[in-house]
Parts: C-alpha cells; structure tokens; sequence
C-alpha cells in the first residue's frame, strides 16, 4: 500500500538502503507477514548501541503509518 511504501520509506532514509535491504523488515514484508514486518520496525531504535527515546517514538509511529490501511 501506499503506506507501506511511505512508512519504509522513512525507515531507508534513516538506516540507510543497505541495511533495509538485509532487513527482518523487508524480508517479512516480501513474505506477506505484514504484522511481522510491522514489528520489525521497532528493532531499529539504537544509536550506537543505547535506546534512543526519539527513535523509539518514531519507529512506532512508522509502524503505525505502515499498518494504516
């Protein structure tokens, strides 16, 4: 959907395309686990190695972008 593309979107911009493209993400997304591929977002809320509060709330908010119908 158009979510989808415009939630991954924001995530490639901020992690970078190679790191999408070997992503838990985009793999359960190819696989049609949606929910999963959903989830997955939430996996990227680090700098170097802490938890990020602003990450953290973006990443949910991408999640709840890519889960918009």
């Amino acid at each position: 959907t158009q979510n989808q593309f415009d939630a991954m979107l924001s995530l490639a911009y901020n992690i970078g395309m190679g790191a999408l493209h070997s992503s838990t993400m985009l793999k359960k997304h190819l696989g049609g686990d949606y929910v999963g591929a959903a989830d997955a977002f939430l996996q990227w809320n680090k700098v170097n190695g802490q938890v990020d509060p602003g990450l953290v709330r973006r990443r949910h908010e991408e999640r709840e972008l890519y889960l918009e119908e």
